[in-house]
C-alpha cells in the first residue's frame, strides 16, 4: 500500500491542474490551489478498523496526507487531540452534549503545529530550504519549532502587538524574527517582497497547498472520536478560516470514502470578533467574498484577520453546510473564559472562549437545542495569552497566618 495516495493539486477557483512533486504556491489566477487524492484506490484498500492498530498521532492518515516518503515527516507527536465531553456548562447553556476538541495540547499549544507538521515535511520533501511567513504569532511560533527539527532556515514577520509569550516563542527557535507595526495583511504584504527578492518558499496562509492538509486531520479526528459519526454542529473560530476549509474538506473526503454517512454533514459555525469580523459581515450580506476590515483589533489576537486570501472557500463551506456565522464581542470572550475555566478547568484561549460563547448564544436563539451534538473547537492553550499582570493578591509574610479565611 502506498504511504500518501495523493494524485494532484488543483485551483480550487478556476480547477486547473499543478503537479505535487514540484513546488507550487499560487494558481495563475491568483487564487489557493488543493490536494486531491486517490479516493477510489483508498476506499479499496483502507477501512476506518484499520486505525486501530496504527500510531497516535496524525500520521496514522498518511494514505490522506501528501508527504509520500516517511523518512521526510518532520514531527513532534502532532494529532490526536482528546474531545472532551463539557457537561457542566454544556448543561448550563442547554446544550448536554457539549465536546472541546482541545488543541491546546497539541506540541507548540495551538491547533497550528498540525498545518506546521505537514507544510514543513512537505517542504522538506520538496528541497525547500528557506521559508517566509507572516503571522499573528501561533503560527509562526509552529512553523519555526517544525523548521528548526527539519533544518529549514524560517524568516517570520509578526504585528509587534502580538502576545509576548509567543513572540518568545519564536525567537527561541533561532528564527529570522521581524516585526511590523500594523496587521497581518501588512506583514502578509513583506512576507510576498521577501518571497520574491530573497527567493524564499512562501509559507503564508494558504500560499502553499500543504497547510490546509495538516488543519483538515481535525475533522478526521472527530468523525474516529465519535465512532465515525457526524456531528451535528462544529463550532470554529476563524480568522485566515484554514481550519475550517480542511474540516470541511475531511467530512467530504470521508463521505467520498463512504466511512461516514452519505447524506450528512455537520453544520459548520464560524465566529469571529466584532472587532474584526469580515467573513460574518460577508454571510449576513449574502456575499461570496469579504471585503477588507479597517482597523481590525480583538483580544482573541489569533484571529484578527482583516482579509482572508480564502474568505470564499469558508464562505462556501458555511453555506454548503446550512452553517452560520456570528461576531462576539470581546468583553463576552473574556467573561466566557473565565466562565470555562471556572466551570470546567479548561484554561482555553480567547479565540477558544469565542467558539464557547458562539454556542451559547446559538442555543439562546434556538439555532441549536439538546438534542444536537455540538463540537466547539479550542485551538490552543490560554497560558500563551498571559501578560504579566495579574489581579491584587495579598503578600504574606513567611510566618504569617492567613487571615480573613473561612470554610463556607
Amino acid at each position: 500500500m502506498s504511504f500518501s495516495h495523493i494524485s494532484h493539486l488543483s485551483c480550487a477557483k478556476c480547477s486547473l491542474v499543478f503537479k505535487p512533486d514540484e513546488v507550487q504556491q499560487l494558481c495563475r489566477c491568483g487564487s489557493p490551489l488543493l490536494v486531491n487524492y486517490d479516493l477510489a484506490a483508498i476506499s479499496m484498500q483502507l477501512k476506518p478498523e484499520h486505525f486501530l492498530k496504527r500510531r497516535n498521532d496524525l500520521w496514522r492518515y498518511h494514505e490522506l496526507l501528501p508527504v509520500k516518503n516517511p523518512d521526510n515527516i518532520v514531527s513532534l507527536g502532532e494529532g490526536m487531540t482528546p474531545m472532551i465531553p463539557m457537561k457542566k456548562i454544556g448543561t448550563e447553556m442547554g446544550l448536554p452534549k457539549l465536546w472541546m476538541k482541545d488543541e491546546g495540547l497539541s506540541p507548540t499549544g495551538t491547533f497550528k503545529a498540525r498545518g506546521a507538521a505537514i507544510g514543513i515535511s512537505k517542504a522538506k520533501e520538496l528541497g525547500v530550504r528557506r521559508l517566509v511567513m507572516p503571522t499573528n504569532g501561533n503560527a509562526g511560533a509552529a512553523w519555526s519549532l517544525y523548521a528548526a527539527k527539519a533544518g529549514i532556515e524560517a524568516v517570520i514577520i509578526m504585528p509587534v502587538d502580538a502576545p509576548p509569550f509567543i513572540r518568545s516563542e519564536v525567537a527561541a527557535t533561532g528564527s529570522r524574527l521581524f516585526f511590523v507595526n500594523g496587521w497581518i495583511s501588512d506583514a502578509g504584504k513583506m512576507a510576498a517582497k521577501a518571497a520574491a527578492d530573497f527567493h524564499l518558499y512562501d509559507a503564508s496562509t494558504l500560499k502553499e497547498p500543504y497547510r490546509i492538509e495538516g488543519k483538515k486531520t481535525m475533522g478526521y479526528e472527530i468523525a474516529e472520536q465519535l465512532h465515525w459519526k457526524v456531528p451535528d454542529v462544529i463550532i470554529y473560530p476563524a480568522g485566515g478560516g484554514v481550519g475550517l476549509i480542511g474540516i470541511y474538506k475531511a467530512f467530504r473526503e470521508l463521505q467520498q470514502l463512504r466511512w461516514i454517512d452519505q447524506d450528512k454533514m455537520p453544520r459548520l459555525v464560524v465566529v469571529q470578533s466584532a472587532g474584526c469580523a469580515p467573513i460574518v459581515k460577508a454571510w449576513e450580506e449574502g456575499k461570496t467574498q469579504s471585503e477588507f476590515w479597517d482597523d481590525a483589533k480583538t483580544v482573541a489576537f489569533g484571529i484578527n484577520v482583516p482579509k482572508a486570501l480564502g474568505d470564499f472557500l469558508v464562505l462556501k463551506a458555511i453555506y454548503e453546510t446550512n452553517g452560520v456565522a456570528l461576531a462576539v464581542n470581546d468583553h463576552e470572550i473574556l467573561e466566557e473564559q473565565k466562565r470555562i475555566v471556572q466551570t470546567e478547568g479548561a484554561f482555553v484561549c480567547p479565540e477558544g472562549a469565542a467558539a464557547f460563547l458562539a454556542a451559547r448564544k446559538l442555543s439562546s436563539a434556538g439555532l441549536v437545542d439538546q438534542n444536537d451534538a455540538v463540537v466547539t473547537v479550542n485551538t490552543g492553550m490560554g497560558l500563551k495569552y498571559l501578560n504579566a499582570d495579574v489581579p491584587d493578591i495579598p503578600v504574606l509574610q513567611r510566618d504569617e497566618y492567613i487571615s480573613n479565611f473561612h470554610d463556607d
